[in-house]
């Protein structure tokens, strides 16, 4: 079970749009195989980056509100939220030193 928590239709704009800290926030599906894949590397991320970075996760199926409104059009995409307002937006798995060169840009 993963230790990143789920944000839905309901609770996106508490736990996303309101958050003092930068959000990380997954866009996946069950039957997604790149979802899998990315799913260990957002686990370390967590790890890696503790407070100053929050990763969360939304399933697209489940939550097609958000994910229309964000205007996901593929799973997995990972959009980075600062301040209310999206300021990435990263589409398909990547290797964790990708992420993380682009996450660094957000996080002190």
């Amino acid at each position: 079970m993963s230790s990143i928590p789920a944000v839905t239709d309901a609770t996106f704009a508490e736990e996303v749009l309101a958050s003092e800290t930068p959000v990380l926030v997954e866009y996946w599906a069950e039957w997604c195989g790149p979802c899998r894949q990315v799913s260990p590397v957002l686990e370390e991320l967590a790890d890696d980056y503790g407070d100053r970075l929050r990763i969360v996760k939304m399933n697209s199926d489940e939550n097609v509100v958000t994910a229309a409104a964000q205007r996901v059009m593929a799973v997995p995409t990972l959009q980075v939220f600062q301040r209310g307002e999206l300021v990435a937006s990263i589409v398909g798995a990547k290797p964790k030193r990708a992420l993380a060169a682009e996450l660094d840009r957000f996080v002190q």
